[in-house]
């Protein structure tokens, strides 16, 4: 059995993803266990999960279906080739996700991350326009503050200043919408905001700018999540669907965040009703447990690659873990416990509950917005002249102080629990927000 340390003796080899890691080595925040609805830290305090991890363990933690059918793939089939091989549980899997997916999306790509699912995405919609003979669509369209991982096809689409200033000149060909945050206009807006929709219409100019023909596809997220919680005008994405079937523009939606049962539908194409060409997913398809991705596409998309010889590799791209088996083992207990537990249909039972205790937070210290949509939320707090992003800083820290762990993202605490949360829990996860708000200055 292996050693395990709840304090290890020496920080500095672990050069830490998205954190401040001199702040953090000093005074280390260590989580070495996990049940359902919270974590365990080094010193023995329950912390409540207010982000489900990452916005990824849906169904709450260390969930025994899931846990068994990883200890059982382990010790039956470790590993398979995904070049030229195949084994049943990949396939299994990709036809559970196609059955849950919005009718249409009829073939799934099986990647390691989010990151690696948006180059996925992109690189289908390249190399389609391309089997189309429309080689010349090659610009892609992103939007300002989209978070698309952070690959530099990712980063190139997506529009966060921070993820992109030290990285070049990134992709060419390039171009972004506009985003959809109008504080003026839809501050305390409960659900989608009224005002909006015609920033859609941005589109169009850029369709102008660039001619249709040079355009290969447009990617959003349908709610801005690693941003800040942006929700969708009423009828924004709507517009976005029209405006592209008129030009001939492939729509990709990123729900890396929305899918499986965010926003309490299975999909966030399946709250709006617009469905996308291709939809990128990853995190609560393992609930976070596994490493994994899913990308979906239409028939057509697929189809259209399915020509030539038929000893020829007809899409050249992949990854040596695309369909690992303890992944897909994993994603289809998931998949099991989400449906025993009625999770990605919750929205009805939990949401207005949900969106009640957030707004109560109206009215506290340094609160200028709150959002909300779905199990998701986010409070917008003044920042501090000339430091921007401490505020929201000092509540993260004095939140796991308190036993809740939240997100921040600049000046703005983004919640997203696990689907599995009581109402009791809702109010206690609330009262430790409230309670952080008036101690931070």
């Amino acid at each position: 059995m292996l050693n395990r340390v709840n304090a290890p003796n020496d920080l500095s080899a672990f050069w830490m993803p998205f954190t401040s890691n001199r702040q953090f080595k000093q005074t280390p925040r260590m989580l070495v266990a996990a049940k359902d609805m919270h974590y365990t830290t080094a010193d023995g305090r329950q912390v409540m999960d207010g982000t489900a991890g990452l916005w990824c363990v849906n169904a709450g933690h260390c969930r025994p279906k899931i846990v068994e059918a990883i200890q059982h793939q382990a010790a039956e089939l470790d590993y398979a080739p995904a070049f030229q091989m195949g084994h049943p549980i990949a396939f299994e899997f990709a036809n559970r996700l196609v059955d849950m997916a919005p009718v249409g999306l009829n073939h799934v790509f099986f990647t390691n991350s989010g990151s690696e699912s948006v180059e996925t995405a992109l690189k289908i919609a390249l190399a389609y326009q391309r089997v189309k003979g429309q080689g010349a669509r090659t610009r892609l369209i992103g939007r300002e503050r989209g978070y698309h991982g952070v690959n530099f096809g990712g980063i190139s689409v997506g529009g966060i200043v921070g993820n992109r200033k030290m990285f070049g000149t990134l992709l060419t060909g390039v171009d972004h919408l506009p985003h959809t945050h109008l504080p003026a206009k839809n501050q305390f807006t409960r659900g989608e905001p009224e005002h909006g929709a015609e920033l859609a219409d941005e589109l169009e100019r850029i369709v102008t700018l660039h001619d249709a023909s040079t355009i290969a596809a447009v990617i959003v997220e349908p709610v801005s999540g690693s941003t800040g919680v942006l929700i969708p005008p009423k009828g924004y994405l709507q517009k976005l669907r029209q405006i592209c079937d008129k030009h001939g523009i492939l729509l990709i939606f990123d729900e890396v965040i929305t899918g499986f049962g965010r926003l309490g539908t299975p999909f966030a194409t399946d709250y709006f009703g617009v469905k996308p060409d291709i939809m990128i997913t990853a995190k609560g398809v393992t609930n976070g447990v596994i490493p994994m991705g899913a990308v979906f596409v239409t028939s057509e998309i697929h189809d259209a690659f399915m020509t030539g010889p038929e000893h020829m590799i007809e899409f050249a791209h992949g990854y040596t873990y695309s369909g690992n088996p303890i992944a897909c083992a994993a994603g289809l207990a998931t998949l099991e416990t989400y449906k025993e537990e009625g999770l990605l249909e919750r929205g009805p039972e939990i949401a207005g509950y949900w969106e009640d205790a957030l707004h109560s937070l109206k009215g506290e210290p340094h609160v200028i917005d709150i959002r909300n949509i779905g199990l998701v939320g986010a409070i917008e707090l003044e920042p501090i002249a000339g430091e921007p992003t401490k505020r929201a800083f000092s509540a993260f820290l004095k939140a796991f102080e308190r036993g809740a762990l939240i997100r921040t993202t600049g000046d703005i605490i983004a919640l997203s629990p696990p689907l599995i949360i009581s109402k009791t829990q809702i109010d206690e996860l609330i009262d430790h927000v409230r309670e952080v708000l008036r101690a931070i200055d």
